[in-house]
């Protein structure tokens, strides 16, 4: 039998021996409820499950979520108890995590979602987490055939398909490898953290604080490469910068550009997006992220002064946040909470992406959803569960731990526009 009848066998076995096309695990969070309220509203037929620790909240969900999901089974399932974590990774085709931390709560999902060669797609933001997952977990995931994506929130994913669609009109237009290549958050609102996003971003400063090999893991670009030895030397790639706009593109001249919270997991995961495809961005190919300060007189202080104090967080925190007593940072986590939906509905954002190739050729590519960033992410994960459940001849042939770009990006191209999600590409030179 041919390696690909093989593939062709698994794929098959997969999808019909499984009991559920989707499990929402954590479906009693707050990002969790967003994923499963979506998923009631557009899943139709799809056979999808309510997981997590209590059923007791898990009916109060499904109760909340309309007469579409009043049949969906309810599974209990908790990462302290891993048998349990295992028996739901067996009986579905794609497991959607939104419990985090991920370093504290995500591994034994990885694990047994690997072992039992499902697909997974979660929120995390936490780049020890990735790095511990590919170092464990990559090879068995390859070889039982699973998709793990890691990063499939609005944190995340629009750098990852930004990125993704300059490569594909560039490589349209044949007009050479990506090479400069910035984010730029030009328009954001969001009403607030959820307490769960607080507690992912604590616990990712935390693992670097405690283990000075892990700080310094984090501290290289490529983090997160599938190898770190074949990847080029590009120099200083900062991961919080300030600077004129003008030094991206003429077309942001007047504003000015700083520093974006994301940036040390985002880069890492686009720079991985890279490797897994071959370098098929190119290998003069450096990114980064920042953020739209404005065009006012304040505007370069203000970029400046958010810049250097995230640089100053993320530097003290890697390395003394462990020394903080957990009952102070507990009171600012309080699993389950986030904005109202009052202030939901007042969200949205877009991310510009801004490239130049190696011919010269300029191009923008653009993400944005008129929703806040959780209700967003709802979205986002969920048509990313959707697309590894039903796109399966869109998704690349690849396995083990990937990015959402390397895993399903012909897919989530086909397939966010019709969700409320603005995508395009445009080129700004001849």
């Amino acid at each position: 039998m041919s390696s690909a009848e093989r593939e062709f066998d698994r794929e098959f076995d997969r999808e019909f021996d499984r009991e559920f096309d989707i499990v929402v695990y954590g479906a009693t969070g707050y990002s969790g409820r967003l994923v499963a309220e979506y998923l009631a509203r557009v899943a139709g037929h799809a056979r999808v499950a309510l997981a997590g620790r209590s059923r007791e909240r898990l009916l109060a969900v499904r109760e909340s979520l309309g007469a579409a999901a009043g049949k969906w089974p309810l599974i209990v399932a908790d990462t302290a108890q891993p048998a349990a974590v295992q028996a739901m990774a067996a009986r579905t085709r794609v497991v959607l995590t939104t419990v985090g931390p991920y370093t504290t709560h995500g591994l034994p999902v990885v694990a047994a979602c690997a072992k039992a060669g499902t697909d997974y797609a979660d929120l995390t933001g936490e780049v020890m987490f990735v790095r511990t997952a590919i170092d464990r977990y990559h090879k068995q995931a390859a070889d039982t055939g699973a998709r793990i994506v890691v990063s499939c929130g609005f944190a995340s994913l629009p750098s990852d398909l930004n990125v993704y669609q300059l490569y594909r009109r560039a490589g349209d237009d044949v007009t050479g490898e990506l090479c400069d290549t910035t984010l730029v958050f030009r328009s954001f609102f969001q009403g607030g953290g959820s307490g769960g996003t607080v507690a992912s971003e604590f616990e990712a400063m935390r693992t670097a604080s405690r283990d000075p090999a892990a700080r310094r893991l984090m501290a290289d670009p490529y983090t997160l490469t599938p190898d770190r030895g074949t990847e080029p030397d590009l120099g200083r790639q900062p991961d919080f910068r300030w600077r004129p706009g003008s030094r991206i593109a003429p077309e942001l001249a007047g504003f000015w550009v700083g520093g974006l919270v994301w940036a040390p997991h985002n880069t890492r995961v686009v720079r991985r997006s890279n490797a897994l495809q071959d370098w098929a961005y190119g290998r003069r190919f450096r990114y980064s992220e920042t953020m739209s300060l404005g065009r006012s007189f304040a505007a370069p202080v203000a970029a400046a002064a958010v810049t250097g104090t995230l640089g100053g967080v993320f530097s003290l925190g890697t390395r003394h946040f462990h020394r903080l007593p957990r009952r102070w940072l507990q009171r600012l986590t309080k699993p389950g909470t986030g904005p109202g939906e009052s202030l939901r509905q007042r969200g949205h954002y877009t991310a510009q992406t801004y490239t130049t190739t190696t011919s010269g050729a300029r191009y923008l590519a653009t993400v944005g959803q008129q929703l806040d960033a959780y209700s967003g992410t709802g979205v986002l994960l969920a048509e990313c569960g959707l697309a590894l459940a039903f796109d399966r001849d869109r998704l690349a042939d690849v396995r083990g731990v990937l990015t959402p770009a390397a895993a399903m990006g012909e897919a989530l191209l086909a397939r966010l526009p019709a969700a409320g999600v603005a995508m395009n590409t445009v080129r700004l030179n001849p």
